[in-house]
């Protein structure tokens, strides 16, 4: 890639819904990942009804389904993530926990986990006491999986806010929070990558000016 060659739009992978067709959840994800196509990256969902198919990660069976092995390889992929968990009795639903558990499958990468990933945090709750301390529990988890959360994290109270279509939200408040999500997300990855581009095109000078002067 010479320095007048574009970067390849980023990818943001986006991973939250319930077991429920049109959650708010996974419609709050929505939000999220059409703030991210705005700051200009491409997007992939993996929504609820994926989730709930996914088969429980169990370390005793090394060998990925098919399922899991598409998931897997859609985050290796990706720039930036984004994800979106119910709070269930303060804490991450399972669905979505499941569906991080699974990512151990890169630890080996040459990017670990969701090393060097902006990671975008979305919770919705009844009620604000469970989305704050969910929130907390999320970041807590990506920092154990070695991603950068985005400094802006959404709550969603669907006791106040509904989605009553996937392109409808009765609080603009709330999906401009949303799409702010989806923008540091995308922004933080175009940063990046743009970094790192950098960086291998004077890795590469060096090594030409190297064997020119040899």
């Amino acid at each position: 890639m010479t320095a007048f060659e574009p970067l390849p739009l980023p990818l943001v992978v986006g991973i939250g819904g319930t077991t429920r067709d049109a959650s708010s959840t996974e419609r709050a994800l929505g939000f999220a990942l059409r703030g991210a196509q705005a700051a200009g990256a491409r997007t992939r969902l993996f929504g609820g009804a994926f989730l709930h198919g996914l088969p429980h990660y169990a370390p005793e069976h090394p060998v990925p389904t098919g399922a899991q092995l598409e998931l897997i390889e859609a985050v290796r992929a990706a720039d930036a993530i984004i994800i979106a968990t119910p709070g269930y009795h303060g804490g991450v639903s399972g669905l979505v926990k499941n569906a991080l558990d699974t990512l151990e499958a890169l630890r080996a990468d040459e990017r670990p986990y969701l090393d060097g990933r902006a990671v975008g945090a979305v919770v919705t709750a009844y009620g604000w006491q469970a989305a704050g301390t969910v929130l907390t529990s999320l970041r807590s988890i990506v920092h154990a999986l070695r991603g950068w959360p985005t400094p802006f994290g959404a709550v969603v109270n669907t006791l106040e806010t509904r989605f009553e279509t996937p392109d409808t939200c009765s609080d603009e408040k709330v999906a401009e929070q949303l799409a702010t999500v989806g923008r540091q997300a995308a922004e933080f990855a175009l940063a990046f990558g743009s970094h790192r581009a950098a960086r291998l095109a004077a890795g590469r000078s060096v090594a030409e000016a190297l064997t020119r002067a040899r």
